[in-house]
């Protein structure tokens, strides 16, 4: 109780700009043997089909197709959920939403976040000797002891939630409904000009809000920069580190810099992805430069692509859901169809990981977590079951043996928040409720109940256009498995230690360095 109330205090601290960065990077010495450093990148909406090296119609990913060429490509990879928080909750605890609390988005008005008894990777490598990172985009939970800083990341530098919960000008892209920006109001705006790229969040380093409004034209390279310079100062203290990147790309608003702007008339979608992947690239190239032999980069994205977005979503590639997308709606993000998870996934680590090599075992983000903590030598948190597992005899080449069974629970579409809903049981897919998002039409799939399942054979389909006959011998071999799979894994939770996240809202937990100021203040819209 006493912590917690430290945790508390030291909050409130940093809004009067009492505190200073929290990291320490004293050495340790360079011992033998040494244990690896992780580079965690997590890209927000990218569309399976939105890295070239999957999908030839795309032809703005250089960087990343250079990793995928000289590393290894999962094609079978999919989110734990798909939207944002539940997906990020499982990547830092390796459990699903059932069992850590984490069912839905938290808002700007968020009383609460990742349940405090969850344990995250950061904590467990933390106590483990390793220097620990997280730039970018958090979105669990920013209230209190919800922040980074204390849920086992020594540095922080980034905005607590998506970019788009805030206000903004920017005519098109579909924000949620804010006040105008005031025509010359703070000292980066000019009269009539550029008043778009400045937007309602808080820009943290570690506790202090350095930066509301945000600029978003110069977010990426602030990104870089505190990326480049925590590798540097992680690789010479002579500790493991562990970075955890969570890119703004490829959500909405998309923001180009100058450098990028000059794409060519290269459409706005198009332009923000040779954005990110010049991140990426220029991450990629500092771990090169300062600890290559040592460091295991991972590559993946948090869910499919916003199809309510029209242009401004990213492509599936074949996943296109097409039995849901004839109902009506997105089969994308927000929900279990193929497009809504299914993301691309890459590892790199020279002379670990094998070079060039495309690898179809069935893989989760739930799987960087008890992954991570394998290479690291450090041990799983006791008294808890967990639904990633350990992808390492993947990773160096020794195994193409994944999951036999991976779960989709409900994350928007249709359903109970969190609800077990989708069963992968190799490569069979069973459907108890389909259902679509908001697509770019504006249209809605209906929520249907499907008892028995829907049931598809992804290896035949993966378009997932059309289920087996209900009446066939296929369908009836699969359909006991997939029961029984579901049953076993509700039976677990049942008996597991879980969490519940507190989706509590109240205004008191919007974060703002001034509330005096309109562009620190939305008044209008859902995140209100």
């Amino acid at each position: 109780m006493g912590w917690l109330f430290l945790k508390v205090l030291l909050v409130g601290l940093s809004s009067l700009g009492c505190l200073y960065p929290l990291v320490d990077f004293g050495s340790q010495g360079k011992a033998g043997g040494q244990k690896p450093n992780f580079v965690i990148i997590l890209a927000d909406d990218m569309g399976w089909g939105d890295l070239g090296a999957n999908w030839a119609e795309t032809k703005d990913t250089t960087n990343l197709d250079k990793m995928a060429a000289e590393g290894m490509r999962f094609v079978d990879f999919h989110a734990a959920a798909s939207t944002c928080s539940p997906s990020r909750a499982s990547l830092l605890t390796g459990r699903l939403g059932l069992r850590n609390g984490v069912t839905h988005n938290f808002a700007v008005t968020s009383v609460g976040g990742l349940p405090l008894n969850e344990t995250t990777l950061a904590e467990v490598l933390q106590q483990a000797g390793y220097l620990t990172g997280m730039i970018g985009k958090w979105h669990l939970g920013h209230h209190g002891a919800h922040h980074p800083n204390f849920r086992g990341f020594d540095y922080y530098f980034g905005i607590p939630y998506s970019h788009d919960m805030g206000c903004t000008d920017s005519p098109g892209y579909n924000h949620p409904p804010c006040p105008a920006c005031p025509r010359g109001a703070g000292p980066s705006r000019r009269p009539g000009r550029d008043c778009y790229t400045d937007v309602a969040l808080p820009l943290y380093e570690n506790l202090d809000i350095v930066e509301q409004p945000v600029n978003l034209s110069s977010l990426t390279q602030k990104y870089s920069e505190k990326a480049t310079w925590f590798i540097q100062r992680a690789s010479t203290s002579g500790r493991p580190f562990l970075l955890y990147m969570g890119l703004a790309h490829m959500h909405v608003p998309l923001s180009r810099t100058q450098r990028s702007a000059d794409a060519r008339g290269a459409a706005p979608y198009r332009a923000s992805l040779r954005e990110m992947d010049n991140l990426v690239g220029q991450i990629k190239d500092e771990v090169d430069r300062t600890a290559k032999e040592n460091t295991f980069l991972w590559f993946t994205g948090d869910n499919g692509p916003w199809a309510q977005k029209c242009e401004l979503a990213g492509s599936t590639g074949p996943f296109s859901g097409s039995w849901q997308t004839r109902q009506g709606g997105s089969s994308a993000k927000q929900t279990t169809w193929e497009g809504g998870h299914r993301v691309p996934a890459l590892a790199y680590w020279p002379g670990t990981v094998p070079g060039n090599v495309t690898s179809a075992a069935l893989l989760s983000v739930l799987d960087i977590f008890p992954t991570v903590l394998a290479l690291a030598g450090a041990a799983l948190p006791p008294g808890r079951s967990f639904d990633g597992l350990d992808a390492s005899a993947v990773l160096l080449g020794k195994s193409q043996t994944g999951h036999q069974v991976l779960f989709h629970p409900n994350s928007g579409a249709a359903g109970e928040y969190g609800a077990l809903q989708t069963v992968r049981l190799e490569r069979y897919k069973a459907f108890y409720i389909t259902g679509g998002a908001q697509a770019c039409d504006g249209r809605t799939g209906p929520e249907q109940l499907q008892d028995p399942p829907l049931i598809f054979n992804l290896e035949d389909d993966g378009a997932e256009a059309e289920p087996l006959d209900r009446g066939g011998a296929e369908y009836r071999g699969v359909l006991p498995r997939v029961r029984q799979a579901l049953a076993d894994v509700l039976r677990d939770v049942a008996g597991d230690r879980t969490s519940r996240a507190d989706y509590t809202r109240a205004p008191s937990a919007t974060p703002c360095c001034n509330p005096h100021r309109a562009a620190c203040r939305c008044q209008s819209g859902p995140w209100a």
